[in-house]
């Protein structure tokens, strides 16, 4: 029953992602950016019910109705929709309701089960420790690789098939900055995805003595950790904190723990917190100037390259003290091997795939709204409403 209840907060957090995301979205986008987080429990979730919960508990039969059900079902939709979530930060302000529902009904269809299969229900990547002669496979406890690298690096590839907002980049080449609308959404956003995530990833610890509080210790410090990392981060480079980066960093560390939250120790989680900080911040620097990917939320960085980050610090940090999964630090390289062909797994697969298919899909149906439609505000012309009438939406 803790297991049930943990689901049932983690489901909240589409309320966190939905304040977040509108926050740093510009006004004549807000409705539109609701609708997005909206669907992402619909489509995905229809999709997972109808072949994902399936595929990923057997690779062989398709139907939810073939799969036993109980608590850590509940948990396994939570996870999945957290996924989901992770795409409308990076594709928001440009794409298509139609293009959007078949992207979360491909999510929740096939790209998400597939890999969780790999790695949660017996699949080939929770098996490859024998190769060198471990007990234990590539491990990711709470999702830092199966939820959110796997979101972020699906995201990254959508971001590029979109393209840029218009106007995002001078003739120069140089990036403009678009500027959060409203910041409070965004922080109050960040508190509420953290609780909710805090409150799913401690139901998988449900039943095991002192593994709970583990768990919501060290992704806590983690936290709390990145926070910190990032404003330093901004403060240092550019004279003044960001909150919004805060958020970001904050986040961060929790993605980058929640592989090894149980495996660590809450010096460690301090550590890799921070890393994730700097690098959730590095990377929206890294993929606005270097690579030209516009991703108005930060999701690639903060969900795709921390969960990568979460997937490799399991196989430097963990202290060996459960289960006998001991990284590198600790005495044992072949964990670390195994994190990085697990990480390494996931990036490719979930942007190859991703890229494919949508390469293919907007052949025959548009992606990305005309651009005077683009350049008007998605919130009327794609719904029918505007978030703010009283403002017009600007």
């Amino acid at each position: 029953m803790p297991a049930l209840y943990a689901a049932f907060f983690g489901l909240f957090i589409q309320v966190g992602f939905a304040f977040l995301t509108c926050g740093l979205v510009r006004k004549k986008n807000v409705a539109h950016l609701v609708m997005l987080t909206f669907s992402t429990y619909v489509f995905a979730f229809l999709a997972y019910f109808a072949v994902g919960y399936g595929l990923q508990n057997s690779l062989r039969g398709f139907f939810f109705s073939r799969v036993p059900l109980d608590d850590r079902l509940v948990l396994d939709i939570a996870f999945m929709l957290v996924a989901g979530y992770v795409l409308t930060g990076a594709v928001c302000e440009r794409i298509t309701f139609r293009a959007f529902a078949l992207c979360e009904l491909f999510l929740g269809g096939l790209l998400y089960p597939v890999f969780a299969h790999w790695v949660w229900t017996g699949g080939w990547l929770s098996r490859i420790g024998s190769w060198l002669g471990q007990t234990s496979g590539f491990v990711d406890f709470g999702g830092s690789s199966v939820v959110h690298e796997l979101g972020g690096f699906c995201a990254m590839a959508l971001a590029l098939l979109l393209g840029p907002r218009l106007g995002k980049y001078a003739h120069d080449g140089q990036p403009r900055p678009f500027l959060a609308h409203n910041i409070v959404f965004v922080t109050v956003g960040t508190a509420i995805v953290l609780f909710g995530w805090i409150a799913l990833i401690s139901g998988l610890a449900a039943g095991a003595d002192g593994l709970a509080a583990r768990v919501v210790v060290n992704v806590n410090v983690a936290a709390a950790s990145g926070a910190a990392a990032a404003m330093f981060f901004w403060y240092y480079s550019y004279g003044k904190p960001d909150i919004s980066m805060a958020c970001n960093g904050l986040l961060a560390g929790v993605v980058a723990t929640s592989a090894g939250a149980p495996f660590i120790t809450p010096i460690a989680a301090v550590v890799i917190g921070a890393v994730a900080g700097v690098l959730a911040s590095a990377g929206v620097l890294f993929n606005e100037r270097t690579l030209k990917i516009d991703d108005p939320c930060g999701s690639i960085s903060v969900h795709g390259y921390c969960g990568l980050w979460g997937g490799v610090a399991l196989g430097l940090f963990a202290d060996g003290t459960r289960n006998g999964v001991t990284g590198l630090f600790h005495g044992d390289w072949k964990q670390l091997v195994l994190q990085i062909a697990g990480v390494a797994t996931c990036a490719l697969f979930a942007f190859g795939l991703t890229y494919a298919v949508f390469a293919v899909v907007r052949q025959v149906t548009p992606l990305r709204v005309e651009a005077d439609v683009e350049a008007e505000g998605l919130d009327l012309t794609e719904f029918g409403m505007l978030a703010y009438p009283e403002e017009d939406g600007v």
